[in-house]
């Protein structure tokens, strides 16, 4: 297994593909941000989208971002898009991302990183803590956590 990044890969076609696979909602958005170009416009030009990949199979990916869907805030970075394909999920694949995101924020010099979520009891199992409520930019609540980086 090996995470790539999808703005530094050569075949930016097929992983956008395998992108479009997900059947998720936020996946879909996603895809319709890379496809159409608007990805840096809409959570920052500097974010990245991190795929976790077993040859030519996409197991999981996030986004390592300026922005997410809690605006306006000052907090900066956050996950995003986290999703496992359902036939690898119960494997804690996801941490594999959250490795290399922790990676990527210390380099960065980066003391917390974000997730917003309506999960419970997933985030946890990777170090990440309840923060707080807060609405998302559709006026939902949502669950934002933090994890520390040391």
């Amino acid at each position: 297994m090996r995470v790539i990044e999808y703005f530094d890969c050569d075949c930016k076609e097929y992983w956008l593909a395998q992108i479009q696979k997900c059947d998720w909602g936020a996946g879909a958005f996603l895809y319709e941000l890379l496809s159409e170009n608007k990805f840096g416009e809409v959570v920052g030009e500097t974010s990245k989208v991190l795929m976790l990949t077993e040859g030519e199979e996409l197991i999981s990916f996030c986004t390592y971002a300026e922005k997410d869907d809690i605006q306006p805030t000052e907090l900066t970075p956050w996950i995003g898009f986290a999703y496992t394909f359902p036939q690898y999920r119960g494997h804690r694949y996801l941490g594999k991302l959250f490795a290399e995101i922790e990676k990527l924020a210390r380099a960065d010099k980066v003391k917390e990183i974000y997730i917003s979520t309506n999960h419970t009891g997933l985030y946890e199992k990777y170090g990440c803590e309840f923060y707080q409520m807060m609405n998302d930019i559709g006026g939902e609540s949502s669950r934002v956590y933090k994890k520390d980086i040391e």
